[in-house]
């Protein structure tokens, strides 16, 4: 039987669920969940190897209407996921009534002309009679190739997922290495995961304003050195990401480096600063220089 291979977007209001999901169907982490909208910044892919197939998924920003720098630059990326795809995949919120958000990320997709599929997330929360009803709602405004209930939370209806989007996919040969599940590299992966641990501890306007790069990431045989840079806005949102003595800072240090060290398999030591860079938000230099791909150009690796 001839091998397939292709790629597939996943796309999505934001909290859709679209990043679980992703990790879910990897099997590895590659993109990091908040219950905060927007964590999603950049397109991140996440490759999963199976028998006879190969799926590059592209994990993607939530669909909004941008007010900022960044919020044009997470639409690009969306944009340029879906060039050159071979399934678009709309992650829905089951658990949500349908409403403008849900329209416009209906129209957005109505745009793209091949293989549609509709992905109602998050099942586990809700009444089943309440699935059939949700289903016919979508159907009528859109037609789609493949409509499946699932729950990105607890793996109910992901093999399905998995199998129907292997028979969709074009025949061809795979596009990276069998071990490899993503092509974003640690560094970024670093960046995100202290993010994600930020996210989790700061409140009010903090988590948007929040901004991490790795500066340095030196690895070797037993310790991996990170030194990171946290970005906020103001001076307030820098007092409450240090924490009163410094308790939230060093809190979400110990976090990340623990996950850190099971990801990477080796002693991470991390040192993490803080520094107030006033609206980078607006300023589109910066914002792109989030982006690991702009990072690696001006490290010389791009």
């Amino acid at each position: 039987m001839a091998f397939k291979s292709g790629f597939v977007a996943v796309l999505g209001r934001p909290n859709a669920g679209k990043s679980t999901l992703v990790n879910r169907l990897v099997g590895h982490k590659v993109a990091i969940t908040s219950v905060v909208p927007q964590t999603t910044r950049n397109r991140i892919q996440g490759i999963v190897n199976r028998a006879g197939a190969q799926i590059v998924l592209l994990d993607t920003p939530g669909l909004h209407k941008p007010g900022s720098a960044l919020g044009r630059q997470m639409v690009k990326e969306i944009a340029e996921a879906l060039e050159g795809i071979d399934v678009l995949a709309l992650v829905v919120d089951a658990t949500q009534e349908f409403g403008r958000g849900d329209r416009y990320a209906l129209e957005r997709v109505a745009q793209f002309q091949g293989k549609r599929f509709l992905l109602l997330n998050k099942i586990d929360r809700i009444a089943k009679p309440l699935v059939l009803p949700l289903i016919d709602l979508y159907r009528r405004e859109l037609a789609f190739t493949e409509v499946l209930p699932l729950s990105a939370l607890t793996g109910d209806g992901v093999d399905l997922l998995l199998d129907l989007l292997t028979e969709h996919l074009p025949e061809g040969p795979p596009m990276f290495p069998p071990e490899q599940f993503t092509d974003q590299p640690e560094r970024f992966l670093a960046a995100e995961i202290v993010r994600e641990k930020l996210l989790a501890r700061t409140r009010e306007e903090v988590p948007h304003a929040l901004a991490v790069i790795v500066e340095q990431f030196e690895e070797g045989d037993r310790l991996v050195r990170i030194q990171a840079t946290i970005y906020v806005e103001r001076e307030g949102q820098k007092g409450i990401v240090i924490g009163r003595g410094g308790e939230l800072l060093k809190a979400t240090g110990t976090e990340a480096r623990r996950e850190l060290e099971a990801i990477l398999g080796v002693k991470v030591y991390l040192e993490l600063r803080v520094t107030v860079q006033p609206d980078w938000r607006d300023n589109s230099r910066f914002v792109r220089g989030l982006d690991w791909r702009h990072q690696l150009e001006e490290l010389g690796e791009g």
